[in-house]
């Protein structure tokens, strides 16, 4: 397995030390890693496809790898908004391409909402499934006519049970749509995250490396912590510092068979740069012994 960067990892850094996309590039390459995810850019989406092209050049002039892209959907929406989804998400796949990376996560759905009000379906996630995956299917196929993969995430609550997340994968039933999967996310709804990946692995396609600190709801504190759908409250670790096991994680996807990339993902109260520094140094120290 080799490590990249998430450019979700510095989202805080550039906010608040006013930096740029391509300021977190040369952190990036300074800090010794030579792959990068991106996760979203800084531009609408009717410029993706143009600011995709210039990250390419930088990162080929910093000799930085773009191995992986993410972008946000909600595709369980009436069907002109979805057929207006899935137009866009097709424009995010021509970005992927302009980045030369070999796949693209996009959300799927955050579950039933004000967004969805008007669909006449139950509020249950079969129903919720079998109105999403034409829309799936669709991105995928014109994905897969471009050489590129897709995948989900276990993200947003609900979407993220390992259960739930085979399901839809089994739903779609395509060979270009796998798994994006974030180490961490089971833990917010309270999943084994060891668990899950065992049950995952065949699927994957991408990695994200990321920990959490845990403790009940009732002594969750007031700053930092966020609560889940479950009895637990979770704050952002850095990785390796936190409640995951993550060498049984890693174990466990290696004997699946994937080799790919592990894209470190911060998310901590601590200074970003100081996080990301420890996190790879300990993902780096993993990855030796596996």
């Amino acid at each position: 397995m080799k490590i990249a960067v998430s450019t979700y990892s510095l989202a805080r850094w550039r906010a608040e030390d006013k930096k740029t996309l391509e300021d977190s590039l040369a952190w990036i390459t300074d800090a010794g890693v030579d792959a990068v995810e991106f996760t979203g850019f800084d531009v609408p989406d009717e410029k993706v496809i143009e600011r995709a092209a210039h990250l390419r050049a930088r990162c080929d002039k910093l000799g930085l790898t773009p191995v992986g892209y993410c972008v946000g959907a909600e595709l369980l929406v009436p069907a002109a908004e979805q057929r207006g989804e899935i137009e866009r998400l097709k424009l995010h796949v021509d970005a992927a391409c302009q980045l030369g990376v070999s796949s693209i996560r996009h959300d799927v759905t955050r579950g039933f909402g004000d967004h969805s009000k008007s669909l006449k379906i139950p509020e249950t996630f079969s129903a919720a499934v079998k109105h999403i995956v034409p829309a799936i299917r669709a991105v995928t196929d014109y994905a897969q006519s471009q050489s590129v993969k897709t995948s989900l995430e276990n993200h947003g609550f609900f979407m993220q049970a390992a259960e739930r997340v085979e399901r839809l994968i089994k739903a779609v039933k395509h060979p270009n749509f796998r798994l994006t999967i974030d180490l961490g996310n089971f833990l917010c709804v309270n999943d084994d995250p060891v668990a899950a990946v065992k049950r995952l692995g065949k699927y994957v396609i991408m990695a994200h490396a990321k920990d959490f600190h845990l403790r009940s709801k009732k002594t969750m504190p007031a700053t930092g912590w966020f609560a889940t759908p479950k009895n637990i409250a979770l704050r952002g670790a850095i990785c390796g510092h936190g409640v995951l096991d993550i060498p049984a994680q890693l174990k466990l996807l290696k004997r699946a068979g994937y080799d790919g990339y592990l894209s470190l993902e911060f998310e901590g109260m601590e200074e970003p740069t100081q996080g990301i520094r420890l996190g790879l140094d300990y993902l780096r120290q993993q990855i030796l012994v596996l």
